[in-house]
């Protein structure tokens, strides 16, 4: 049986580089547990500082980040696939059971279903340089999700692919997180990919980054004809107008 997904919790969190930039003042922010948040803000509020404090790949300067339950297994996804070269997809996939020395037969189980997951069982023996882009973030996905992990943290993971990739790589990802026991948090500057793929989007002002509001998504199907009802199109508007008055606040 799977472990609980946990719950995040982040109260009076602030992060300073260096004496000039304030990447976040004294934020407060829930991740509900098994749901999926989206955060949105301008290019450098400090969404990417916030996921990688959530992480361990930051160290808050003030302020605590809790668990529960705590010490979750959390599985990174960048938005470069960061994919080794001499590594087809089996090899690559395979790497974080490597490292953490998991046996050799469930280590194959494991990444063979990792890999049809995200059904690239037909590219299993290629190499990075023969894959799409694409299919290299399918690969990247499979490697972050072989180690099922509680935690997901998703840094624009389809930001630098064609809108097309892009809006099918979102229909799938929705699929699989919603069948998994994980909660997830993703970071994006994309409007439309938050609202399709999260249960909660929270918009975020310009640097130091504050919370300015939490939009509750409630879609129960999250398909390609979602994306063309009205009630998409209302919600889009009003996520957009809060992003638009926080870049204007704090101009």
């Amino acid at each position: 049986m799977d472990s609980p997904a946990p719950g995040v919790t982040l109260r009076d969190i602030s992060k300073r580089f260096g004496p000039q930039i304030e990447a976040v003042a004294n934020l407060n922010l829930e991740l509900p547990p098994g749901r999926f948040t989206a955060l949105l803000g301008p290019t450098g509020c400090g969404k990417t500082t916030v996921l990688r404090m959530i992480g361990g790949l930051e160290t808050p300067d003030r302020g605590t980040i809790e668990f529960t339950p705590p010490s979750p297994a959390v599985g990174y996804c960048f938005q470069e696939p960061r994919l080794l070269p001499w590594r087809d997809v089996q090899g690559n996939v395979s790497l974080p059971l490597e490292l953490a020395r998991v046996d050799r037969t469930q280590r194959s189980q494991a990444v063979d279903s990792a890999i049809k997951l995200v059904q690239l069982t037909d590219a299993a023996n290629r190499l990075p340089g023969a894959l799409s882009g694409g299919m290299r973030m399918r690969t990247a996905l499979a490697r972050t999700l072989v180690s099922r992990p509680q935690l997901l943290l998703l840094d624009e993971p389809f930001g630098a692919l064609d809108e097309v990739t892009r809006l099918q790589l979102d229909e799938e990802l929705a699929g699989l997180i919603r069948n998994r026991n994980v909660t997830a948090l993703l970071v994006t500057h994309s409007i439309t990919e938050a609202i399709f793929l999260a249960d909660q989007v929270i918009v975020l002002s310009s640097r130091p980054a504050a919370v300015m509001k939490r939009f509750e998504i409630d879609f129960p199907v999250r398909d390609a004809k979602l994306r063309t009802t009205s009630e998409f199109a209302s919600l889009t508007g009003q996520v957009y107008a809060t992003l638009q008055a926080g870049m204007e606040n704090r101009a």
